[in-house]
């Protein structure tokens, strides 16, 4: 989900004229999606694994004085299709590489943000609303 669309869940949950069958069809789609980012994370994870294992051989065969030693790599790579095709620009692929090492050492410069909610208090009479 994107950030939008959680700050309209969350409009939406505040909002003074919600029924609850409203808030429980909200919770279900969260859930929903919950189940689908945890699935995706897993499979991705599954890839890194892979691929990381694949690397460690490379270099462990290597060492070892393999004849091929970058065959662990190779065949990880051809299994998701990312082996660089004949003829296909060195270059970009070397700079592509360059962009994703940067990204990723900034994104782990910065902290994640995270939602901190406001802190309300409890209604205790009907006829009270909880502070914006």
């Amino acid at each position: 989900m994107t950030r939008s669309e959680f700050d309209d869940i969350r409009a939406f949950i505040t909002a003074e004229a919600n029924h609850a069958g409203d808030l429980f069809q909200v919770a279900r789609t969260l859930l929903d999606d919950l189940e689908h980012a945890t699935m995706r994370e897993a499979i991705l994870r599954s890839y890194y694994l892979r691929l990381l294992t694949a690397a460690r051989a490379t270099v462990a065969a290597e060492a070892a004085g393999a004849p091929e030693p970058l065959t662990f790599l190779k065949d990880e790579l051809a299994k998701r299709g990312q082996l660089p095709k004949e003829g296909e620009d060195v270059n970009r692929i070397l700079a592509d590489a360059r962009t994703a090492t940067a990204l990723v050492a900034s994104l782990e410069q910065r902290p994640m943000r995270t939602h901190t909610p406001k802190a309300h208090r409890r209604c205790t009479g009907a006829g009270r609303t909880l502070p914006r």
